[in-house]
């Protein structure tokens, strides 16, 4: 089914249809919801999808209040590419041995 026809048969137009952005680290709350948000992309994803996770982990925690926390360099934060293991340890997410 096309999309005109799904509208079509709900009574809906294009103009009936609001998309607002949606940032996940907006409901990531705790350091619990994080290091499982983190850990599930890591146990179940791609690796864009692990490097996402940490990018909105870091989001939802605050860099600067990570880089307190973990003694993690910003730099690193930013570029989590490089530091998978030692970022995501810092969520307290199990890696694996490599």
């Amino acid at each position: 089914m096309d999309r005109k026809k799904i509208l079509e048969d709900a009574g809906l137009t294009e103009e009936d249809i609001v998309v607002s952005p949606w940032d996940p680290a907006e409901y990531l709350e705790t350091n619990e919801d994080i290091r499982l948000f983190v850990q599930t992309a890591m146990e179940e994803g791609t690796e864009e999808d692990i490097l996402f996770a940490l990018k909105t982990a870091a989001r939802a925690k605050g860099m600067i209040q990570l880089e307190k926390e973990t003694g993690i360099d910003k730099k690193k934060l930013l570029n989590p590419k490089a530091f998978l293991t030692e970022i995501s340890q810092a969520f307290g997410c199990k890696t694996a041995a490599a």
